[in-house]
Order: structure tokens, then C-alpha cells, then sequence
């Protein structure tokens, strides 16, 4: 089979299992070769490989709804219905999308970055299904990580109360991003190793389907019998007391096990759950004997070796704030730290190693690791939340409700804030200012330097109530730490550049812009004020009666959401207190960002230095001409 020439997943159906092995092969060699150039998920697809073709074999694919959650382990999937040839441009500007995405094919029925969606999602379309008298299978591929989510686990139980038709694609591998944590992997764990269990209650099965029809006393009592093995093997057996009947554990490597639980599960009335154990990164050796997920998702790699290429000598900006953090904890015995999930992106294994009473990955379960961290503040210890910006939305009740109304102690460090390229739409850090500046308590910080950012934690561990600090992805300046600046002042923002003829403010790495662009200006004939507006909230109000007080004209730029960001806030305020100063603002305009380099995405946004310096000119000659009138 040439997998160049896969237009969609029919032709499966006549192929027996050496031949799907051997497709297996080279869709495996192909992710390996393909995935080396463009980087990607690869560890998470290599594990799922037989698993989706499978899939695809035994249900009927747009039909049938196959429902990925979190969508990263998609490739396979992408292969098999027709989109090989796009995959050069795999996470790349305008190129194929590492999640599932509707407007490319029929197939892709949910889009998805996030985990723990696909069991809701999966409710909703068997509903939808039932209401419309349709007659297709719904199937939901969840990985055991994402069932620490909260959200799966109340897409459990409404599943299992209704009864509803589906089949549950359990995904074991004992890892996420991270190795997997907490009671439901150790139950896992205790599933994939009863095979006794399995084998008695499948004989258990045979035996009473043989029964001969002497009346229901007998078939009661021995459906009693089948039952109760599941307590002398299995603690719990979570699942099925649920509602959902339990299929497993079964090789995920195997077409011939994979297929046999498949054509088992449609011949149940109700949902039915298939545990299934792969082994992620499978048949490459780098990804498969990865224990820290650092083969989750990556850049371009070296095929023969696995080696990293692209890696810059400086720290990444995840591992300075930790780093920094730690250095904070190993003098004061209250700082903790906390993740959920994510030990190894937001670099706090060194914490975990040096201090591990107290560190804590909480799994998937960002909802929770926010209360947890309010809880510990409230006893008298001081948090410190590790958190990417995209998943920090998904516990905001929590950051409203348990950390910021009660003013507790807690300093949130939010990675990956602003735009972070290839995993797109879903994972872009352009909300978090929107969303936070409205809480009365929070403080929120962006520095522009790995040196401001040492100040900030040091201000945000001795200042009362909530501390937040925005940081982007990639890595520090690497500046000397001996070019230390003074303390900053609760509140304050930095002149970077004098000038009086327009004011450009902003924050972070944006700021690197707006010196360059304020050097091409100077070149011009116009003198640009430019301003770190480190504190985003509050706002330093004294510097802005400042600019209120003279009228210049202000250019607001963020990498940010322009609704509720940074310039907004400038724009009210100035309103409020009847201030003169032409504002424009720059940042994303109600859109979301899709997937691509940044650079590149920046500048279909407008935010490029060549931007900046002739909207600055076309402001200073509109507030010449408006002057002169």
C-alpha cells in the first residue's frame, strides 16, 4: 500500500492484519522522517499509530464520530483521510494544523487543544444522535492523563447515569506530557496488570451465554457470580460501577486484540469503555524510551540520533523563573510550588528534585491546582503556580472565586503568555490581560528582561495578596546578573527613551520593537517617548496624569487581545478623567491567532517595526494638522 496515495479510510476494510501491520510500518517510518523536518507531537503519534487504523477499519469514519481529545495524537488520523501530501507544512504558517480542524476534511468532527474535552463532546454528539433517530457510533479517544481532568470525570458520570451509546477509546501509554500522577493512574496501573481478572471474567461471560434457559433464577445468580470476581482482582472497578462496561486491558500494538474488543464493543447496548495500552514514542527508540515528555512535542530533530536541533545557549525563560524561584524557596521554608501537569514545560524539575515535599504536580487539573494554591496560602505558605497562559483560562472561577476574592498569597507565574507559534489557535497566551485586569485584588506584571523579572518575584514574595507575572515562550536575553537594576516600585512604569512628540508604551519582549522603532524615528525628525508599562494592573496612574497633563498623542502596542488589554484600560482611564491625548492601540482585534512562526504572525497583526514607525508617523503628522486647526 503507497500511503502517498490514501485519499480516505475505506480501502482499510479489505485489508487483513499483516497488511495492516505493514501499512503500520510505513505510516511509523513516514512520522519519523516527516516529524525530524517540521517537528511536532511525535512521541504521542508513534504510540497511537495501530490504534487509529484500526479505528478507521472497523468504524466508518465521517459517519461514525471519532472524537480526539486533545487532538495532538491526530496525525494518523490526518494520514488515513487524505492529507499526506500537506504534512511538509505540519504547525507551519498557513500549512496543516497539529489538531483536528473542521475546515480541513469531514473527518475532523471536534477541534480540540485542550484536554479532558472529548467525553463531553462525545456526549453531546451521541444526543444529538439519539434526538435526530441516527444510527452511527460515537467514539471518544481519551488518554489516561486527561482523566484526571475534572471535566472528564463529570462527562463520566452523566454518561454512565444515561446509559448513553458510545464506545470510550481509553488510551493508556502512563503518560501525558509528563509522567502521569494520582489515584486514577495508580488504578490504571492496577488494571493493566490483572490479566487474571480479565480471563476469569471472560470465561466468566462464555460460561453464562451457554446457559441453557431454565428460568432467570439460575442466569441471576450466575451474573452475581461474574460480577464479584471483579472485586477479587480489581479495586473498584471504577468504570463499571459507573454504569460503563469495562473491555480490557488490550494491546493497542495488536491489530488481531484491537480488532476483537472493536467488534465486541458494538455488540453492547449502552457505553462501553475499551482500556488500551500503547507505548508512546513506539518503534522510535529516542521517543519510546522518553520518561520525562520531553518527546511530547517538539522542533526539528537529527532522524539517527533523536538529537534536538535549534537549541539556543541561553535559559529558557519557563526555566529562569523557576530557577529563580527555587533559589526564593531555599532561603524561605513556606514557598512551595505547584503544576498542573506540567513538571517539565514550565522547567520545575529542579524544584521537584531539590525539594520534592514541596512540590506538587497535581495532573491535569488546572481548576484544582488553583484552589489547592489558595489553600496553602491560607495556611501560611506561599504558592507559587506554574501555569501556561492558554490552560490558566480554564480554572478562572477558581482564580476569581478561591484565590483572588479571598486576597490570598499566591504567586501565579503564567508561561507562555502572547503568541506561541505552532500549536496555534488553542494555545496562543493572547487572553490571560482581559481576563485577570478585572479582579480587584490581582496584581499583574510582564517583565521585558530576565533582570526585571528576578525584581518581580522578589516584589511578588513580599507583597500581600495575588501576584501574577506574564512570560513568554522561548528564552532569556541572557543579560549579566551583574548589571542588576535597582528594586522596582510597587506600581511603576520605566521611561526607556525621552522624547515629545508621541508616547509609544508597551510590555515584555514587545518593548525590543518600540527601541528600534524609535530609533528609525529619531532618524525621521520625530522624538518618541518610550515607556515599559511593566505593571499592567494597576496601572501607574501618576505617569499617565503625566502624559494626560501634556497631550502628546499615545501608541499603545501589545501582543495581546486589544478588548480589555493594556490600551483599553489607558483609554478609560484618559475618558474618565476628561484627558485630551489621541490613543491608538495595536494588538489582535477579536480574531483568534492560528497556528505559524511568530515573526510571521506578528507581522500579519501589524506588530513589526516597520508597522510601528509609520502608524507613529501618520499619528504625529495627525496631531501636527489637528494642532494647527
Amino acid at each position: 500500500m503507497n500511503i502517498y496515495s490514501i485519499e480516505e479510510p475505506s480501502f482499510l476494510k479489505n485489508l487483513n492484519d499483516k497488511e495492516l501491520e505493514e501499512l503500520a510500518s510505513d505510516i511509523r517510518e513516514f512520522l519519523i522522517e516527516s516529524c525530524a523536518i517540521t517537528g511536532g507531537h511525535i512521541g504521542a503519534n508513534l504510540g497511537v499509530v495501530e490504534l487509529t487504523i484500526a479505528l478507521h477499519k472497523y468504524f466508518d469514519s465521517p459517519t461514525d464520530k471519532l472524537i480526539f481529545d486533545v487532538g495532538h495524537q491526530a496525525y494518523i488520523h490526518k494520514i488515513l483521510t487524505g492529507r499526506i501530501d500537506k504534512f511538509p507544512t505540519l504547525r507551519q504558517y498557513e500549512g496543516l494544523c497539529g489538531f483536528p480542524k473542521m475546515r480541513e476534511s469531514e473527518h475532523d468532527v471536534w477541534e480540540a487543544g485542550h484536554s479532558s474535552t472529548s467525553l463531553s463532546a462525545a456526549m453531546g454528539f451521541a444526543k444529538a444522535r439519539d434526538i435526530k433517530s441516527e444510527n452511527s457510533h460515537v467514539v471518544p479517544i481519551i488518554g489516561d492523563g486527561a482523566l484526571t481532568g475534572g471535566m472528564a470525570l463529570e462527562a463520566l458520570n452523566h454518561i454512565g447515569s444515561d446509559k448513553t451509546n458510545m464506545t470510550i477509546i481509553l488510551n493508556d501509554n502512563e503518560m501525558s506530557i509528563a509522567p502521569n500522577v494520582g489515584a486514577l493512574h495508580n488504578m490504571l496501573g492496577r488494571m493493566r496488570t490483572n490479566t487474571q481478572y480479565n480471563k476469569l471474567k471472560h470465561g466468566a461471560e462464555g460460561f453464562i451465554e451457554k446457559l441453557p434457559q431454565v428460568g432467570t433464577t439460575l442466569r441471576d445468580l450466575a451474573d452475581r457470580v461474574k460480577d464479584s470476581t471483579k472485586y477479587m482482582f480489581v479495586d473498584g472497578v471504577f468504570f463499571e460501577e459507573l454504569g460503563i462496561k469495562y473491555i480490557g486491558p488490550v494491546d493497542g500494538h495488536s491489530f488481531e486484540d484491537l480488532g476483537a474488543a472493536i467488534k465486541t464493543s458494538k455488540e453492547y447496548d449502552g457505553p462501553v469503555i475499551i482500556h488500551v495500552i500503547t507505548k508512546k514514542g513506539k518503534g522510535y527508540h529516542p521517543a519510546e524510551h522518553d520518561k520525562l515528555g520531553v518527546w511530547h512535542g517538539l522542533g526539528p530533530y537529527k532522524m539517527e540520533t533523536g538529537e534536538v536541533l535549534g537549541k539556543k545557549e541561553t535559559e529558557s525563560w519557563s526555566g529562569f523563573m523557576s530557577n529563580t524561584v527555587l533559589e526564593h524557596a531555599k532561603k524561605d521554608e513556606r514557598i512551595v510550588a505547584l503544576t498542573p501537569a506540567m513538571p517539565v514545560g514550565s522547567k520545575l524539575t529542579k524544584f521537584q528534585n531539590e525539594l520534592p515535599e514541596r512540590f506538587f504536580d497535581v495532573g491535569i487539573a488546572e481548576q484544582h491546582a488553583l484552589t489547592m494554591a489558595g489553600g496553602l496560602a491560607a495556611a501560611g505558605l506561599k504558592p507559587y503556580l506554574a501555569i501556561y497562559s492558554t490552560f490558566l483560562q480554564r480554572g478562572y472561577d477558581q482564580l476569581l472565586h478561591d484565590v483572588d476574592r479571598q486576597n490570598l498569597d499566591v504567586l501565579i507565574g503564567i508561561d507562555r503568555s502572547g503568541l506561541v507559534g505552532a500549536d496555534g489557535e488553542t494555545h496562543q497566551g493572547v487572553f490571560d490581560i482581559s481576563f485577570i485586569t478585572p479582579l480587584p485584588n490581582i496584581t499583574l506584571m510582564m517583565p521585558r528582561d530576565e533582570i526585571e523579572a528576578a525584581a518581580m518575584i522578589d516584589l511578588s514574595f513580599n507583597t500581600k495578596g495575588p501576584m501574577a507575572i506574564r512570560y513568554p515562550r522561548g528564552n532569556v536575553l541572557g543579560l549579566d546578573p551583574s548589571e542588576e537594576r535597582a528594586p522596582i516600585k510597587y506600581g511603576s512604569w520605566e521611561v526607556l527613551e525621552e522624547g515629545n512628540d508621541i508616547v509609544l508604551i508597551s510590555y515584555g519582549p514587545t518593548l525590543q520593537m518600540l527601541t528600534e522603532a524609535a530609533t528609525t524615528l529619531k532618524d525621521l525628525g520625530i522624538n518618541a517617548k518610550v515607556i515599559n508599562a511593566r505593571f499592567i494592573k494597576p496601572l501607574d496612574f501618576e505617569c499617565l496624569d503625566q502624559l494626560g497633563a501634556n497631550s502628546m498623542p499615545i501608541f499603545v502596542i501589545e501582543e495581546a487581545m486589544l478588548t480589555g488589554g493594556l490600551g483599553s484600560m489607558i483609554a478609560s482611564y484618559f475618558t474618565d478623567n476628561k484627558y485630551r491625548n489621541t490613543i491608538q492601540r495595536l494588538g489582535i482585534d477579536n480574531e483568534y491567532i492560528e497556528h505559524g512562526d511568530v515573526d510571521l504572525l506578528l507581522n500579519d497583526i501589524g506588530i513589526s517595526v516597520e508597522n510601528i514607525v509609520n502608524k507613529s508617523r501618520r499619528i504625529v503628522e495627525d496631531s501636527h494638522e489637528k494642532n494647527a486647526n
